[in-house]
């Protein structure tokens, strides 16, 4: 009988044991997987994050080239030029389908109707609640960026606003080599590269980026325990 009740627990127990483990990838939080957002945020969030990991080829290659090609456009015409050709591009393309519908409806008597009309159809209007809810948004990061400005240009700590002179001293260097077009291109490029580079090789970059990290901490404590007032407050 003891080996037989046995025998009829070990599968229960067996089944649930293995019912544990697939929830373990889900906390793997590897840098190709998507973070796991609220059901909101996940949607723009994720959309992103597939995006610049090169989920789907033909789509990030599509929004790259794209905008790779107006940055270019930029850098060589002015803002005007190419705003101007892109709309008269575009217009081209819709007038000259327009024109194409209308007289193959008007050969074949067909009555189909417009060609977009199920885009016309669609509701773009924007609620006054999601209107409210971008500017609450907006709002948060803008009142952060106001005390952060004020910390730093009142001095509230010497470290950081020596950081932001140093940082700034070096801008004066990268603005006489690059314009801002030059600066948007190249941060394209790297944010189209840098993060499926660091997915392919997460561990050797988290190394050296490690003791890169422990150097410039020890070089900013030695660096406050000289200059004085600026001690940080131990924790009480």
């Amino acid at each position: 009988m003891a080996e037989s009740s046995a025998a009829t627990q070990s599968p229960s127990v067996s089944s649930s044991s293995s019912g544990a483990e697939p929830s373990a990838p889900g906390g793997g939080g590897s840098p190709g997987a998507c973070p796991a957002l609220g059901a909101k945020s996940c949607g723009s969030s994720c959309a992103v994050h597939d995006l610049i990991f090169w989920r789907d080829v033909k789509k990030t290659g599509f929004v790259f080239g794209t905008t790779l090609i107006m940055l270019l456009s930029l850098a060589a015409f002015s803002v005007i030029s190419v705003v101007s050709y892109l709309i008269l591009a575009l217009l081209s393309v819709t007038i000259s389908f327009r024109v194409y519908k209308s007289v193959i409806q008007a050969v074949q008597k067909s009555e189909e109707g417009h060609p977009f009309k199920a885009y016309l159809d669609v509701d773009i209007t924007l609620s006054s609640e999601a209107f409210h809810n971008y500017v609450n948004a907006a709002m948060v990061h803008i009142n952060r960026a106001l005390k952060l400005i004020v910390r730093l240009f009142l001095v509230e700590d010497l470290v950081d606003s020596l950081k932001l002179a140093v940082f700034m001293w070096l801008m004066t260097y990268v603005g006489a080599v690059f314009n801002g077009i030059t600066l948007l291109i190249l941060a394209e490029l790297l944010v189209f590269s840098v993060p499926i580079v660091y997915e392919k090789y997460k561990t050797q970059i988290d190394h050296y980026v490690g003791i890169a990290r422990e150097q410039t901490k020890s070089i900013v404590e030695k660096i406050q325990a000289k200059l004085p007032g600026i001690a940080k407050k131990k924790a009480e």
